[in-house]
Formats: C-alpha cells, sequence, structure tokens
C-alpha cells in the first residue's frame, strides 16, 4: 500500500511537464521600481505639460493668460521632480541599496533638460526691464499706420516708485529704462537710396515669414506682423526710411512692439538687432 501524500514519481517514458516562466509585465516592473516611475513620469510629463499650456493657447483653447499662468506650476513640479529623485538616490546610498537607473535617470534627464531649456526666460525677467515696445528712436519713434498701436502700450511702464524717475510721464519712464537696457538699439544708415532699402526691408522680411501689412517704398514704410512661438504671439513692426545725402543713402529706423503681454522678454530687441544687421549687411554687399 503507497501513501496517498506521498508524490508520484513519472513513469518511464513520460516526461516531468516543465514549469513556465512568469514574466512580470508593466505591473511587476512598477512593483520592482516604483520610485523609478514616479520620477520617469513627473520628468517627462513637465515638458508635455508645457507644450499643452503653450500649444493649446497658440490655437485657441485658451487665453494666452492661463497658458503663462500654468507656467510657474510647472516648473515647481520640475523642481520638485528634481529634488525628489536627488533624495531617492540618497536614501539608496544610505542604505547600501543599488539604484535602479533607467527610469530614474530618464525622468532626471527630462526635467534637467526642460529647467535648462527656461534658464534663458528666467535670466531675461530678472535682467530685463518690463517693456514691450523697442525702437531705434526714442525721440520719434516709427508710427503705425495700417497697424495699431496696443490702447495700454503706455501701462505698467517700471519706474513709477523709483526717485531718480519722480516726475516723468510713463513715455519719459520707458524712454529712460529702454535707453538704460538697450543703448545698442539705434538708427542705421544705408549707402542706398528709400525705396530700394524698403523693397530688401520687405524681401528680408518675407524670408523670415512675416506677414507684410503695408509697404509704400517711395514714402519708405513698411509695417509688417511677426508670429512667434507656441503661444503664437504676434508683435507688429514699423520701419521707417528717410532720405540722407540728397537721396543717396539712408536712415533707417524700425519699431517693434508687442501685442499683449508687459514683458518681451527682449524678444523684441533681438529681432530689432538681427533685422537691421541683415539689412546694414544685405545692402553693403549689394552696393560693393
Amino acid at each position: 500500500m503507497t501513501d496517498q501524500n506521498e508524490p508520484t514519481q513519472p513513469s518511464i517514458g513520460e516526461t516531468e511537464p516543465a514549469s513556465t516562466p512568469v514574466k512580470p509585465g508593466k505591473l511587476g516592473s512598477l512593483r520592482r521600481d516604483p520610485k523609478g516611475w514616479l520620477i520617469a513620469l513627473l520628468g517627462l510629463g513637465v515638458p508635455v505639460a508645457f507644450l499643452v499650456a503653450a500649444g493649446g493657447s497658440g490655437i485657441g483653447l485658451w487665453g494666452w493668460q492661463a497658458g503663462l499662468a500654468a507656467i510657474p506650476w510647472i516648473l515647481l513640479i520640475a523642481l520638485l521632480t528634481l529634488i525628489l529623485a536627488i533624495v531617492f538616490i540618497a536614501l539608496n546610498r544610505r542604505k547600501g541599496r543599488k539604484t535602479r537607473w533607467p527610469l530614474l535617470g530618464l525622468g532626471m534627464v527630462a526635467t534637467l533638460g526642460f529647467l535648462a531649456f527656461m534658464v534663458p526666460y528666467g535670466t531675461a525677467i530678472v535682467t530685463l526691464p518690463a517693456i514691450h515696445d523697442i525702437t531705434t528712436d526714442l525721440a520719434d519713434p516709427p508710427q503705425f499706420a495700417a497697424l495699431t498701436l496696443r490702447a495700454d502700450n503706455w501701462d505698467n511702464i517700471p519706474g513709477a516708485d523709483d526717485g531718480d524717475m519722480r516726475g516723468m510721464n510713463p513715455r519719459q519712464r520707458w524712454a529712460t529704462v529702454h535707453q538704460d537696457a538697450y543703448p545698442d538699439i539705434r538708427s542705421v544708415r544705408i549707402d542706398q537710396p528709400v525705396a530700394e532699402v524698403i523693397e530688401k526691408a520687405k524681401r528680408l522680411a518675407e524670408d523670415r515669414g512675416w506677414k507684410i501689412v503695408a509697404v509704400d517704398p517711395a514714402a519708405g514704410h513698411l509695417e509688417a506682423t511677426d508670429t512667434v512661438s507656441l503661444f503664437r504671439f504676434k508683435d507688429d513692426i514699423v520701419i521707417r526710411a528717410r532720405s540722407a545725402e540728397n537721396g543717396a543713402a539712408s536712415i533707417i529706423d524700425m519699431r517693434s512692439v508687442s501685442r499683449v503681454g508687459v514683458h518681451d522678454l527682449g524678444a523684441n530687441a533681438k529681432r530689432v538687432r538681427q533685422f537691421l544687421s541683415d539689412l546694414s549687411g544685405t545692402t553693403t554687399a549689394a552696393s560693393q
């Protein structure tokens, strides 16, 4: 008689069924490295959230104010993600555990990449004045004719509480702040007649993808609109050319104004610098 509890042995010719390995799957992977998954999801979610906030504003799903308001929160999550990852690494070392790098490292790289992308914007906010109207001629800025200067253009100009600017009106404060921040933004002299310069400015603007709103080469006038960033911000530009040396040369002035917002993060000054530099180089080369 055999014991019923005794395991039966396979008979001759029979093979013992092989045990099938159980694949961990996503749930098992999550259980093995929950901290890595958390950092990876947060790290990758940060740039995605930024793209959604900016892109949604750009296509009109919500206003630009809502899109911009989300950015500080996204930055906060990015910083907390980085801090949390460092804490996880420190705890693993303290407890003598090996850090699982693939997911945690991916999240950290994504977070650091996003923060590096945002550094220039943060630097601009800190170092540049909160103005949005940039011109080469502070005393007599080029005027828009086809386009309309924003109604609140002279509102919220910095310096109202500055003792050095006491008694100045908003436009005077703007000119003072503008001169201090952008002393290099000045009129440009080009050795070409007015009409030729405006025609070249028009081609250069079209190459940049600007929308030409009005152009009059004989009068030395051009207006255009540039659409920038994922937010699809629109900046209006006016270029003025005045005759010099009996028509043999031209004095070029330019103005670039953001339609919305208080701080342009230096975008308008950068546009003016680059455009006039290219325009001067084009005309100089053409004259040789």
